[in-house]
């Protein structure tokens, strides 16, 4: 039996990845069913505020792991299944949940923006309905002195694993599968995700450079397909970098100095320019880079339209770059290759 605990924020996404292990065969529990089968035997509104006030009081008269003995006892009933449980709040029940042998917690996240977006979206009567109010409810259950209460803050760092859900579906998915991979053999990952599929053939892209300091490569991906190559070295037509054709290059000038004397373009650059060269459109798209941007790649990527930069290592004078990403909307993360 696996079983694996979710926690995290209002609407950072448990219920999505709930939804997801039920499709690999998870049978869903939550110990918010617990306080809904006692408001019920008492005819009380199944409102958020009768939830997390039966919860206290459950807690303060049988212990603050109460909701997990009883959501223990229901899967003791059938131990042949692997179990997904939601709502989990107070560090106590972790607690308890550890008790069992196969037992890891996913903390799922999302900024409050992000999460404050889809409250709007989802449009509940009792949902708070400015940002404003969202944060000061948010505050008073992610930390409390009393133990038999909600401690969000304290729950979320018992857990084995974060997942950030601020982009799509397949990257949440993506990440579900790899954390459930490292926890158990039966779901370990047979392939590549797709970070790392794309990633490695930017890798491979980059040996084709014909830089004689350093090879780098880009690959442009829109809908899990690649619209475009690139990597750094001497304009077409002309002599590579490896012949001499490269004189600040063959110089081994110091990193960053007189970028302006150097024949090579960049592997994001070139990458660019071989889709405009094509008529391939790459607006909307992502692009892997085996290195962070520089600043004169990072202006070509923005006014391209690419919305997502993913990179393996990061380019020494890389901080304006990074800047300018953000202040465009461009989303930035690192994922790491050997």
């Amino acid at each position: 039996m696996l079983v694996i605990g979710l926690t995290g924020e209002n609407c950072a996404g448990k219920s999505t990845v709930a939804d997801h292990l039920a499709k690999k065969g998870f049978y869903f529990l939550s110990l918010s069913d617990i306080l809904r089968e006692e408001l019920k035997a008492e005819g009380r509104a199944l409102t958020r505020d009768n939830l997390i006030n039966k919860g206290n009081e459950l807690r303060a008269k049988f212990g603050a792991g109460i909701l997990a003995k009883k959501t223990i006892a229901k899967m003791e009933k059938a131990k042949d299944r692997n179990y997904a449980v939601d709502s989990i709040r107070n560090p106590a029940e972790v607690a308890e949940l550890k008790k069992l042998p196969n037992f890891f917690m996913l903390y799922v996240t999302a900024s409050p923006e992000v999460r404050f977006d889809r409250i709007k979206h989802r449009d509940r009567e009792e949902d708070p309905k400015t940002f404003e109010a969202f944060i000061e409810i948010e505050k008073l259950e992610m930390e409390n002195a009393e133990k038999t209460k909600q401690n969000l803050k304290a729950t979320f760092a018992l857990a084995n694993k974060k997942i950030e859900n601020a982009g799509s579906l397949p990257l949440l998915y993506e990440q579900v599968d790899a954390a459930l991979g490292a926890f158990s053999a039966e779901f370990k990952l047979e392939r590549p995700t797709w970070d790392a599929y794309f990633m490695n053939i930017a890798k491979m892209v980059s040996t084709r450079s014909n830089c004689v300091k350093r090879k780098v490569a880009a690959v442009i991906v829109r809908d899990k397909q690649i619209i475009s190559t690139g990597y750094n070295g001497t304009p077409r037509g002309t002599r590579n970098c490896n012949e001499g054709g490269c004189p600040r290059c063959n110089n081994f000038a110091e990193s960053g100095k007189n970028l302006e004397e150097c024949f090579c373009s960049h592997g994001e650059e070139n990458a660019i320019v071989q889709a405009a060269y094509n008529g391939v459109s790459i607006k909307g798209a992502s692009i892997y880079t085996t290195f962070s941007p520089c600043l004169l790649c990072t202006k070509m990527i923005i006014n391209a339209g690419i919305v997502e930069v993913i990179y393996n290592e990061k380019y020494p004078i890389a901080e304006s770059a990074m800047k300018l990403l953000k202040e465009a909307g461009v989303k930035i993360r690192q994922f790491r290759m050997d």
